[in-house]
């Protein structure tokens, strides 16, 4: 018998094998709700009449208080000024996603990943630093929080509803080693019925809007069809951008948006997110129990929707998973047949009257070993470990890029962890570790390696090792919640 006890190994097994809920948390987040306490004490006034109670009231507390940095963010805000209220709050809800924690709020990433519209606003962070500190955000913070938690009571069963809703019809099995992250942030102090959503490297986040109640006393609808629509992006966005061969062919079939006015620019200029929004279009339908969905959006532009609402039923009657029966589900589009569809259709000339969310556009292609590393992390996914385990080592032939190595010997490591092999595990994460793995991957090793050390009777290893997870900057809000759960848990042995 190995170093490792038997009743500790099945347990690490069963954590290991355990099915994580892909929605990761319904939350506020502070870094968020000090950007908008800014820009708001700034002139941000976009419809601030029909705006949530809380957003008055914070306003009229910074008012009361000296904040010798205000006139440098009002200058900041005069100087980034955008065209229209929407756009203007987009690039600070950017901001507010990819900055770090209270009190710096430091940008961390490297300077190649921080998006686009975030790169103008880094001088943000010193003046954000300054002035949560000068005003108390902490204190506005914590006198917020009645508010917030109740418009989270208000969404918090909707939502996990539709995520589960999504994910059975799907047939998502989010397995706890996984690193992609949903996570849904609800904000009051901006102006209301906005839906945002934002897709930076593994963290897909959704943020939520206060909405205006439909009559005086009533409390508001919660948004949940448009985080049920975002939710279905995150789970088949990757999807198109993982078979953009086999889509690419049947890009020809866009040429008939040019007679299709209504359709939002985005999916003109991006092939792979028009083909998710009419999958997700044909979903809906189906989940809505309403066929009319599918004539409305092919007249908005959403041209491929007929084609998978046809598909669907077929899905349904057989047992794959969305992520396996889709490389062909899109390769039997045939062209000729869809171009005779759309040959004679009459496109609206105006757009949808519930607008489409704010979705980002599909990654470039991968190549090389980080095509490979994709390939493998699909298989794995799909529980087909052999071929996961096939791909990771082709990847670690491919390159001596240090983190793409990295990356692999994680993927090695996890599998040997599935089966229950924690002696070959072990090293594997070690030497992840060692190379230098992304924040996201390294909270998951670190906290791995601290339930390992823990079994192999290393308590105080273990302990250090799952405290430096739950600590790590840039950790998934799930890794960090694993890494919580099994502090909480070794502490009552």
């Amino acid at each position: 018998m190995n170093r490792f006890v038997v009743s500790a190994l099945l347990a690490l097994a069963a954590v290991a094998r355990a099915d994580q809920p892909a929605m990761g948390q319904l939350d506020a987040s502070p870094t968020l709700f000090t950007v908008m306490a800014a820009i708001n004490a700034a002139g941000y006034d976009a419809d601030l009449d029909h705006s949530h109670p809380l957003r008055q009231f914070v306003r009229q507390e910074i008012a009361k208080r000296n904040i010798p940095s205000l006139k440098a963010i009002q200058d900041f805000v005069v100087r980034h000024r955008m065209s229209n209220d929407t756009a203007e709050l987009s690039q600070y809800i950017s901001f507010g996603v990819t900055a770090g924690p209270p009190p710096g709020f430091e940008i961390k990433v490297r300077q190649t990943e921080i998006p686009p519209d975030v790169d103008p606003l880094q001088e943000l962070s010193p003046l954000l630093a300054k002035f949560y500190k000068e005003a108390d955000i902490a204190d506005l913070w914590q006198r917020a929080q009645p508010a917030i938690n109740q418009y989270i009571k208000l969404y918090h069963s909707p939502v996990m509803n539709a995520v589960l809703e999504v994910n059975a019809y799907c047939r998502q099995q989010a397995n706890g080693l996984s690193n992609r992250h949903f996570q849904v942030f609800i904000d009051l102090l901006e102006a209301p019925n906005q839906v945002q959503t934002r897709s930076y490297g593994y963290e897909y986040t959704v943020i939520v809007g206060p909405s205006t109640p439909t009559a005086p006393g009533r409390l508001p609808e919660p948004r949940t069809f448009d985080v049920r629509h975002a939710y279905l992006h995150y789970l088949l966005e990757p999807l198109a951008t993982h078979y953009r061969d086999i889509l690419e062919r049947k890009k020809a079939l866009a040429d008939h948006l040019g007679r299709a006015a209504g359709i939002p620019d985005a999916f003109r200029k991006d092939f792979l997110l028009l083909v998710s929004e009419c999958l997700i279009k044909a979903v809906e339908s189906r989940l809505d129990h309403n066929p009319k969905e599918v004539d409305q959006a092919l007249h908005e532009g959403f041209i491929l929707t007929p084609y998978f609402a046809e598909q669907l039923p077929l899905y349904e009657k057989q047992e794959q998973a969305m992520a396996l029966y889709y490389p062909g589900m899109v390769g039997a589009i045939e062209l000729m047949k869809e171009e005779q569809r759309l040959a004679n259709i009459d496109f609206s000339s105006k757009p949808s009257e519930r607008p489409a969310i704010q979705v980002t556009q599909a990654e470039p292609p991968l190549t090389g070993a980080a095509k490979t590393l994709d390939d493998a992390e699909s298989f794995f996914k799909a529980h087909q470990y052999d071929q996961a385990k096939e791909q990771f080592l082709a990847a670690l032939k491919q390159t001596d890029q240090k983190p793409l190595q990295a990356k692999a010997w994680y993927g090695l490591a996890r599998i040997a962890m599935l089966r229950n092999d924690p002696e070959t595990a072990e090293p594997l994460f070690q030497k992840s570790l060692d190379l230098g793995l992304e924040p996201q991957d390294k909270a998951w090793v670190l906290y791995y390696l601290g339930r390992l050390a823990v079994a192999a009777g290393e308590r105080d290893r273990g302990i250090q090792l799952i405290q430096e997870a739950l600590n790590l900057p840039g950790a998934s809000k799930l890794a960090q919640t694993k890494a919580s759960e099994a502090l909480q848990e070794i502490s009552k042995k």
